[in-house]
């Protein structure tokens, strides 16, 4: 009993400093947090919902091909023939469980132009060749796409440096160039819509999309998916934003041939991340960066994404803050890294306050401790809980609400495709992910500021101002698989991968799953 009565004077003593000026401003602040994301996807399920009712009128008014065009006429064999240009560049890594998938939906686009794809690896050892050319032997007479082996990176990221392989070998007479990671299912429409729109609006510098995350039923796959709901409010404007995914970008591809602004130089020169480093530069020229609100795809996650994988991701999302090009850009970083972390915890600490209140209402029938009895007698403990579950619910309504807005977009972009459905979302792992995520988050961040370093797909690069300096490759003692796609990266090999600080903590928070190994 001794125990029990300690226990009650913590409640108590813990529920009376919770109701102080500071806890109460902290648990208000929780609440307008919350209030705030849910008017953000209110707002991005507005645009997306224009979108959508578009589709649906020009279907209604006799244009079957909506997914394709909103007039039927731009399907004529003359605006076809009138069309750019566009080649598509795919720096690989590696080969996963929904590649396949994904690298079909890109060469099958309905674009009615010029199109070449360059599916571009690191070396003919790396799973995704053997893989591309059975693809590519299996379509050969429909699409022009070839392999383009890169060879290894000595002063940017592979990613980048598979990139800009990839613009030195794309045909001369392209108009745009269209960068794709491997893991973006396109629509058949995609292609179109995003050049339809380069076309009407020559001014835009960039044009990006944003993907939807499918969780696959782990804790770390619903934590991604809620990592990137709220960066999805800044990608459904219908136009132009500040943000930029670098798994979809479309070009004009003469900005790579005459290196305007630098973008050739600054990416290879030292570059970690091809989005920051392209947003910094679209903001320091003034540039336009722009999302149309059918840029939206569907990213099924891996069936087998352990924690461990999600926290790798997370630590590689934080690292680019680490990265810049100018002093600007520095600031910016700065002001990102802070304000993150700041409503991070802001959105956390308000759950375990509000936790101590309803153990203090649900204990104190229960005992004799007075100083229990009057803490739960206080309305303000009780009242902070009310508020702080009213606007849970109303913020997860609204995170309902747009990925239920996404997903009937994104069925109606692609109706020949297997349909996704909302059915299998766990929103108590989803409400879970949001707490897990927000306190993880400054963790991950201080943890790239301090270490300047990162593992990515089995090379660590090392930072120095802001510019990758060093490079090891970690190919025999390194991870053997990414973390969203869980993509075998090597081909057959033993070995355990390298394991994060953090590996017993995530143990604890979620089952362990031993990827699934298989062989090309």
């Amino acid at each position: 009993m001794a125990g029990l009565e300690v226990l009650d004077w913590a409640l108590a003593s813990l529920s009376r400093a919770f109701c102080s000026p500071l806890a109460v401003f902290v648990q208000i602040q929780g609440c307008f947090i919350c209030l705030t994301l849910a008017i953000g996807w209110a707002f991005a399920a507005s645009v997306r919902n224009k979108a959508t009712r578009r589709m649906k009128r020009s279907i209604d008014n006799g244009n079957s091909f909506a997914f394709l065009c909103d007039d039927i006429n731009d399907l004529e064999h003359s605006a076809q023939l009138k069309l750019p240009g566009v080649s598509v560049v795919m720096p690989l890594k590696g080969f996963g469980e929904h590649n396949m998938q994904n690298w079909r939906s890109q060469i099958t686009s309905l674009y009615g132009g010029p199109l070449e794809f360059l599916f571009v690896v690191e070396s003919t050892e790396d799973p995704a060749y053997h893989a591309v050319s059975k693809l590519i032997s299996d379509f050969q007479d429909n699409v022009n796409a070839k392999i383009v082996v890169a060879g290894l990176s000595s002063t940017c990221s592979q990613k980048i440096h598979n990139q800009l392989v990839g613009v030195e070998r794309m045909n001369k007479d392209s108009k745009y160039v269209l960068f794709l990671d491997d893991d973006v299912r396109l629509h058949p429409g995609t292609i179109g819509a995003l050049t339809a729109e380069m076309e009407k609006k020559p001014e835009i510098f960039i044009q990006t999309g944003y993907p939807l995350d499918l969780p696959s039923g782990s804790l770390g796959s619903y934590c991604i998916y809620e990592y990137h709901m709220p960066c999805s409010m800044g990608f459904a404007t219908g136009g132009k934003t500040f943000f930029l995914w670098g798994g979809c970008m479309m070009m004009h591809a003469d900005d790579f041939r005459k290196d305007l602004y630098g973008v050739v130089s600054r990416l290879r020169d030292g570059g970690y991340s091809d989005d920051m480093t392209l947003a910094a530069i679209a903001g320091e020229h003034k540039r336009l960066i722009s999302s149309p609100p059918v840029a939206v795809f569907p990213h099924p996650l891996a069936s087998d994404l352990s924690f461990s994988r999600y926290w790798n991701y997370l630590m590689k999302q934080t690292f680019v803050l680490e990265s810049y090009v100018s002093k600007v850009n520095w600031w910016m970083n700065r002001a990102l890294f802070s304000s993150h972390c700041y409503l991070s915890w802001g959105f956390c600490w308000p759950y375990f306050m509000a936790t101590v209140h309803i153990l203090v209402a649900l204990r104190a029938p229960c005992t004799s401790e007075i100083s229990l009895k009057e803490a739960a007698a206080s309305s303000c403990g009780s009242l902070l809980a009310c508020c702080l579950v009213i606007c849970t619910l109303v913020e997860l309504i609204s995170m309902w609400n747009l990925t239920k807005v996404e997903i009937h977009l994104c069925n109606l972009l692609s109706p020949e495709g297997p349909p996704v459905s909302l059915g299998s979302f766990n929103w108590g792992l989803v409400f879970l992910s949001l707490l897990v995520d927000n306190f993880l988050y400054p963790i991950s961040a201080f943890r790239s500021h301090f270490s300047q370093s990162i593992n990515w797909s089995g090379i660590r690069y090392y930072l120095k101002d802001g510019k990758i300096r060093k490079i090891e490759r970690l190919k025999e003692n390194g991870s053997k698989y990414t973390d969203l796609g869980g993509k075998h990266l090597y081909g057959k090999r033993t070995g355990p991968p390298t394991k994060s600080f953090l590996s017993s903590l995530c143990r604890r928070l979620a089952q362990w799953h031993q990827p699934k190994k298989f062989d090309i």
